[in-house]
């Protein structure tokens, strides 16, 4: 989603222009930015080099998932947010008008494909912890994987490459577009805004549908794991002894399940608190005659922007299996060529999909 006017508009939607920044603000600017962007370069490339290196991590279909939404979150770092950054800061759009209908495309079509991704991953691990493993295979296979995938890239291109080349989101305010692309005889903008139907119609596609599909699966994961904890403390209370609780692949599976569940739900509290300011702006905006001022708009925009470079530090963090390849593959060293296979003893019974056990029965 690309920024909005460069102007400040005020309460009648008439923009004004904006004072030029001081040198002092530039370099704090560009020093912000620029680490913004090398974060998401570094951290999303870091993940994709960790999937192809480790044959384990190759196995988890999660993480095919993941590959894509590393390879999304990168084009946004390296074909969207520089240009935004050029402009932001000489506040000045010099690459031409089909350059500028180019970038917003790329930038709608990635950001949305970035948060589908989101979505598939956190049905995915619906399927893998509120299921069966026979269910899981049957709906996870090959071909599923690889449509959900195809319809994470091929979706946001009916939002973003097709209405925005056609100019259907400028549809009855052509006159307040040109009107503020043009309020600067010193410099012209790349203004990307919308109107009602595109507005609504791009924030529900790219947005709340994902979310609610999100909230829905988080909620049936937490419920699992509650129902796991009580299957447990129900054993604690028939008088297993402690080395038989320990050794129960039920225990083992739901304190998996649980970490795998917390983890996912960090990673959608960030996708929520770096996206939700967006689009909700995104639809208020057209209804009250687009006078949301642009410094608003530039944070929701970069704050949704930062999502991207998070996601790889999420899984550093929380998930063992990827901070150990990060740290072969930063280290090089010999002593975690094995730490996945290593660090946690699962029975033979069991099989791990992306840190969650799934007892075969």
């Amino acid at each position: 989603m690309d920024e909005a006017v460069l102007n400040e508009s005020t309460s009648d939607g008439e923009p004004h222009e904006v004072p030029a920044f001081s040198m002092v603000q530039k370099t704090v600017l560009i020093t912000f930015l620029s680490a913004i962007m090398i974060m998401t370069i570094l951290g999303n490339l870091l993940v994709m080099v960790a999937v192809c290196k480790d044959r384990q991590l190759r196995k988890i279909k999660t993480n095919y998932f993941i590959v894509s939404l590393a390879f999304a979150d990168l084009l946004v770092s390296v074909m969207v947010m520089p240009f935004g950054a050029i402009e932001l800061i000489q506040q000045n759009w010099i690459y031409g008008d089909r350059f500028c209908l180019v970038r917003t495309s790329l930038d709608v079509l990635l950001t949305t494909a970035s948060i589908l991704h989101l979505c598939c991953i956190s049905l995915d691990r619906y399927y893998a912890i509120c299921c069966q493993p026979l269910v899981y295979r049957n709906k996870m296979t090959p071909l599923c994987v690889t449509l959900m995938l195809g319809g994470c890239w091929i979706i946001p291109s009916f939002i973003s490459f097709l209405p925005i080349m056609q100019g259907w989101n400028i549809i009855g305010i052509q006159e307040l577009v040109d009107e503020r692309k043009f309020s600067n005889d010193t410099s012209t903008k790349c203004i990307f805004m919308v109107n009602k139907p595109y507005a609504i119609t791009c924030s529900v596609v790219a947005f709340y549908i994902p979310l609610i599909l999100m909230v829905l699966a988080y909620q049936r994961i937490y419920v699992t794991a509650r129902e796991h904890a009580r299957q447990i403390e129900t054993l604690k209370r028939a008088g297993t002894s402690t080395e038989q609780q320990a050794d129960h692949p039920g225990n083992h599976r739901m304190k998996t399940e649980t970490k795998a569940a917390k983890t996912l739900c960090i990673i959608m509290g960030c996708f929520c608190l770096c996206w939700a300011p967006f689009f909700i702006t995104n639809i208020v905006d057209p209804f009250i005659n687009y006078s949301v001022p642009d410094q608003l708009w530039t944070a929701c925009l970069w704050l949704g922007y930062i999502n991207s470079g998070l996601n790889p530090f999420l899984y550093a963090y929380l998930n063992r299996s990827f901070r150990h390849a990060f740290l072969r593959i930063l280290c090089c060293g010999e002593r975690y060529r094995r730490s996945s296979l290593l660090g946690q003893t699962i029975p033979c019974s069991t099989t791990t999909i992306n840190g969650s056990a799934h007892v075969l029965r």
